[in-house]
């Protein structure tokens, strides 16, 4: 409901170049809110103080928006407490990799992208996958963007084949819908 709101305050939608602008807003200003994730994610790995410590430092200037501000609190939150789940995802699908020469940076952006898959019913697989990579290019090594791109990408295709991805609203997308949640086929015309 905040979006129209902020919408009609802002914009005078008669021009598609001001949705353009608004929803490349948007993106840009959930990608700053992943970013800050990943610093309290890194600076939690090497510190080890309470998190909640780290959270009030690294993502303060993020309380000025409830909205984004929960949604990082809740990515932290999800990743630590889904770790051990998700670093055997990942070992599964690097198995010829040794699991600690993976960049530590690309270890993090992993973990958040698969907990972004599994528990944010809302947000679009390729949405998540497509912040991994530029915030991968923009903190990681060089190769890190195609690392993480078709790390995640294969463990995307795993859950679709096991049903493991339960989205909803905007987070739906045909190609990952769940079988009972299929929209039904237009019967072909003879």
């Amino acid at each position: 409901m905040w979006m129209i709101g902020f919408i009609v305050e802002h914009f005078t939608l008669e021009s598609s170049e001001n949705l353009h602008t608004f929803v490349s807003m948007t993106t840009f200003k959930r990608r700053l809110v992943r970013e800050k994730v990943l610093q309290t994610l890194y600076a939690y790995e090497m510190s080890k103080e309470p998190i909640t410590s780290v959270i009030s430092n690294i993502m303060g200037d993020l309380k000025n928006s409830k909205d984004d501000f929960e949604f990082a609190k809740k990515l932290v939150n999800e990743v630590i407490h889904h770790e051990q789940e998700i670093e055997e995802i990942i070992k599964a699908r690097v198995a010829h990799w040794e699991f600690d020469r993976i960049a530590f940076i690309d270890r993090i952006l992993l973990r958040m992208g698969i907990c972004e898959m599994l528990y944010f019913p809302d947000i679009p697989p390729k949405v998540t996958i497509n912040e991994s990579i530029e915030i991968a290019k923009t903190f990681s090594t060089e190769q890190s963007g195609r690392f993480v791109n078709g790390v995640l990408d294969a463990i995307l295709d795993d859950f679709k084949k096991s049903n493991l991805l339960k989205k909803t609203g905007r987070g739906l997308v045909e190609e990952n819908l769940h079988p009972e949640n299929k929209p039904l086929s237009k019967p072909k015309k003879q």
